[in-house]
C-alpha cells in the first residue's frame, strides 16, 4: 500500500488507528518524506545533485567483457549537512538486477571538502574523500573494508567523477583491484526524473 499526498493529509486520527503496524510505519515515513525540508546551508554547493536520476552506462575492465547497464541514482536531503544516496543498476538487455549501493555524501561546513560513505551489496564498505568545485564532484577512496568471504580479486581503490553539463549528469568511475591498477570501469550519463 502506498499513500498519496492527498490521502496523507485527509487521514484523521481514528483512520490511523485502523491501519496495521506496518502501514502506520509506512504512513509515518511517507509523510516525513513528503515534507518540504529546507536544504542545509552547507549543502548549497552540492544542491545540483539532489533528485532522482536515471541513465544508461557502459561497464568495462581488463578482466571482464564490456556490458551495457541502466541505473537509477538518487540524492536526497533531510535538512542535515549531508545527502542520502542510493544507486541501483540492472542489465540493459536482460533486465536482471546487478548492483546496489547506498550511503551518505557529507560536506565539511565552510569548505568544499566532502566525504562519501558507501556500502555495496557485494560486501564492500568504503569512505571516499574529495572536493566539489562548481558542478563537479571528485572523490577517491581513503578506506575500503570487505567481508571475509567477498569474491576475489579485492577492490583496493575507487575514484569517482560526477559532473553536470546542462541537464545531463555524468559519472566516470575508476577502480583498482589486487590484480589491476586504477582503470576506468564505468561511464554513465543520467537525466533527472524528479
Amino acid at each position: 500500500m502506498r499513500f498519496q499526498s492527498h490521502q496523507v493529509h485527509n487521514l484523521v486520527h481514528y483512520d490511523v488507528l485502523y491501519l496495521t503496524p506496518k502501514h502506520r510505519v509506512q504512513l509515518c515515513w511517507e509523510t516525513f518524506m513528503q515534507a518540504s525540508l529546507p536544504i542545509h546551508e552547507a549543502l548549497k554547493t552540492l544542491s545540483w545533485l539532489i533528485g532522482k536520476w536515471v541513465g544508461n552506462g557502459l561497464g568495462e575492465y581488463p578482466t571482464i567483457t564490456r556490458f551495457k547497464y541502466c541505473e537509477e541514482l538518487e540524492f536526497t536531503s533531510l535538512g542535515q549537512p549531508l545527502l542520502n544516496y542510493t544507486s541501483r543498476t540492472w542489465h540493459a538487455e536482460k533486465k536482471n538486477p546487478m548492483h546496489f549501493e547506498s550511503g551518505f555524501l557529507r560536506i565539511k561546513p565552510g569548505t568544499r571538502d566532502v566525504a562519501f560513505m558507501i556500502s555495496h551489496n557485494f560486501g564492500l564498505s568504503e569512505v571516499e574523500e574529495g572536493q566539489v568545485e562548481d558542478l563537479k564532484l571528485v572523490t577517491t577512496s581513503q578506506d575500503i573494508k570487505r567481508m571475509s568471504f567477498a569474491k576475489d580479486p579485492g577492490v583496493t581503490q575507487i575514484h569517482r567523477e560526477y559532473s553536470l553539463q546542462g541537464d545531463v549528469l555524468s559519472l566516470t568511475l575508476s577502480m583498482a583491484t589486487t590484480n589491476t591498477p586504477l582503470t576506468k570501469h564505468l561511464t554513465v550519463t543520467y537525466k533527472k526524473i524528479s
